[in-house]
């Protein structure tokens, strides 16, 4: 191939020439860049866990919020198109409505500009060395080699994931910095000089930009090509800015393919984005031209440097997000009229449907954050249906029955689902914090299901009470009711130490269950003696005995629960271990809570029971 002669410099040697070598490079440059944004946007988001989720629940009330929130996590994660594509899944879940994304979307086109400007400090120019230093090829180096010594060299996963972030972030520079010289003979072809005169139209520059943006799927990286092309002195600040209006728009293809076999609300998302984007450029590409017309601007043809790329970027998104903000809800109604759905009638929704979208996996700590948001659900669903069990055994209710079924069913599904979706989150690159909740909520939602299994179970028994008429004596109705009780505080104790993560609560669970245990041995032990005393039937005391096991097993449950709650906290699953260390250790705080419930759940003549010095561990 030939190669087209470059210039003569100043010192009579001839400059670069482009050829296809100088595309390859340009190809190679922008792979770089786009696996740099990837790693970097990764490991920043792997380290903010699942508090960005958190934020994202708690300060979406007011667009205000809505905004600042959208652009500091785009700036935590480095990616709109990531931000974009998590507010399409939780809206696809159920977790947000599309009026809480609107802000977030208009925050997070700002937090987007950080990039820009990063990126312009390579166009930095000056013999001074501190100024030099400013320069990301200068600082990238010892950047990269941060990196390594904290991925190889600590046991950390926090710092590891530091060193990826820096090892991200010098693979970007290094990109950008091949784009860069890749481009740089461009400035001396005429050839490229006649192409970059159909960017004169501001219809064709837009379609360019969108069109770049979409194909790549990363606005920083058709920017990163934009500013590169900058450095050559070839592109005029009127070539520019329709072409940054169009990658604008070009990144909402990411959100768009997203959106595809989504729910209306989801696909309402991906709307409201296009429309924020397309009004925005059409608002200020219009009022800039206006306004040229008037006050003839001198700079328009002028060359535009990688920092007024920066800046006009900014100001466009500020400007646009200004205009638009007071016209929050314009825009929703506007995506609502643009995707249309039917109604659902009253009733027909299901509050408990466990809805976990398959987008979210992108992003691993939103999604695991999701998946403890509807095992919260399914803890909560399974202690009221345990506690409309227990009351059907004192009063039948046939409502109740059938809710009692029904809730089961749905207790199943969020454990199939769950287990599944958290099967698909722990192949992911997790941190140890992500790791060890995924761990907890795969060993509890076992627990919580078979907890609304013994529901079931406990209904069948009052249906025998009910159907049969059977009632228990006095004073066996009256030590049902203390044994009744403990149930009731432990299963209560559980959810709400799983639901609030409190491990305080956690550590009443284990003595309250032992409590449980020697109540079920004497309330046994009673029974027999009834029996031997013809006071009680044996029919009644297979009721019984019923009702003693599947109390006693929901409560073995929530020690389980409670158990993996303090087991995960402390990076350890020896369960028999931990259980064996508390109860013969002379634990005081065992001891203090043992006593306490002792004390809470006496049964009727034995009020001077003491607590046993030391207690048996279950095998």
């Amino acid at each position: 191939m030939r190669c087209i002669p470059g210039p003569m410099d100043t010192s009579g040697r001839k400059g670069s020439d482009m050829n296809i070598f100088s595309l390859f490079t340009l190809c190679g440059g922008l792979a770089f860049f786009l696996y740099g944004m990837t790693v970097m946007s990764k490991s920043l988001e792997k380290m903010a866990g699942g508090k960005l989720e958190r934020l994202l629940k708690r300060m979406t009330s007011n667009p205000i919020k809505s905004l600042l929130l959208g652009a500091g996590i785009t700036i935590a994660i480095q990616s709109s198109s990531a931000m974009t594509v998590m507010l399409v899944g939780l809206v696809n879940s159920g977790v947000m409505e599309l009026g809480q994304t609107i802000g977030v979307i208009m925050g997070s086109n700002i937090g987007t500009t950080v990039t820009a400007w990063i990126l312009s400090l390579s166009g930095i120019t000056s013999d001074n060395v501190f100024v030099q230093l400013l320069k990301p090829e200068s600082f990238s180096p010892i950047v990269a080699l941060i990196g390594i010594i904290l991925i190889m060299f600590t046991k950390s996963s926090k710092k590891k994931d530091i060193g990826s972030v820096c090892i991200g972030f010098a693979i970007l520079m290094t990109g950008m910095t091949m784009m860069s010289g890749a481009v740089k003979p461009l400035a001396d072809l005429p050839q490229f000089k006649e192409v970059l005169t159909i960017l004169d139209n501001p219809i064709v520059a837009i379609l360019v930009g969108a069109g770049i943006t979409a194909l790549i799927q990363s606005s920083a990286a058709s920017l990163g090509i934009l500013q590169s092309l900058a450095m050559t002195g070839s592109i005029s600040f009127s070539m520019a800015l329709p072409v940054i209006m169009g990658q604008n728009i070009g990144t909402c293809i990411t959100a768009l393919l997203s959106s595809i076999g989504t729910t209306k609300s989801a696909k309402r998302v991906t709307a409201v984005h296009i429309y924020f984007n397309v009004l925005g450029t059409v608002i200020c590409l219009s009022g800039f031209y206006i306004a040229n017309s008037i006050f003839h601007f001198t700079f328009t043809d002028q060359p535009i440097s990688s920092f007024m790329i920066a800046v006009v970027h900014s100001a466009f998104n500020l400007i646009t997000t200004f205009i638009l903000l007071p016209f929050c809800n314009q825009l929703e109604k506007l995506a609502v009229i643009t995707v249309r759905d039917k109604r659902l009638k009253p009733g027909k929704q299901d509050p408990h449907a466990v809805l976990l979208d398959e987008r979210l996996l992108l992003s691993p700590s939103f999604a695991i954050a999701e998946c403890r948001n509807a095992t919260t659900k399914m803890a909560n669903l399974v202690r009221d249906t345990i506690l409309d069990a227990i009351g059907l055994l004192s009063h039948f209710d046939s409502a109740t029955a059938e809710k009692i079924e029904k809730n089961e069913e749905t207790i199943d599904q969020y454990e199939d689902k769950l287990g599944s979706y958290l099967v698909k989150i722990s192949s992911k690159n997790l941190s140890t914090s992500d790791s060890n909740d995924v761990s907890q909520l795969l060993h509890t939602i076992g627990d919580f299901e078979r907890i609304g299994d013994h529901a079931v179970n406990l209904l069948r028994v009052a249906r025998e009470i009910h159907d049969k008429d059977l009632k228990f004596s006095e004073k066996a109705q009256q030590e049902l009711e203390v044994f009744t009780g403990a149930i009731i505080e432990i299963l209560n104790i559980t959810t709400d130490a799983f639901v609030e993560n409190n491990l305080q609560l956690s550590y009443e669970v284990e003595p309250l269950e032992q409590v449980i245990d020697s109540l079920k041995v004497e309330l046994k032990n009673r029974h027999i003696r009834r029996l031997q005393e013809g006071k009680c039937t044996i029919e009644l005391g297979f009721v019984l005995s019923d009702i003693l096991n599947n109390f006693e097993r929901v409560s073995d449950h929530c020690s389980n629960i409670a158990v993996c709650l303090i087991q995960i906290k402390d990076s350890t699953m020896d369960t028999h271990g931990y259980l064996n260390e508390i109860k013969t250790s002379g634990d005081p705080r065992f001891t203090g809570y043992y006593n306490r419930f002792t004390s809470k759940y006496t049964l009727p003549e034995s009020r001077h029971k003491k607590a046993p010095q030391e207690v048996p561990v279950k095998s």
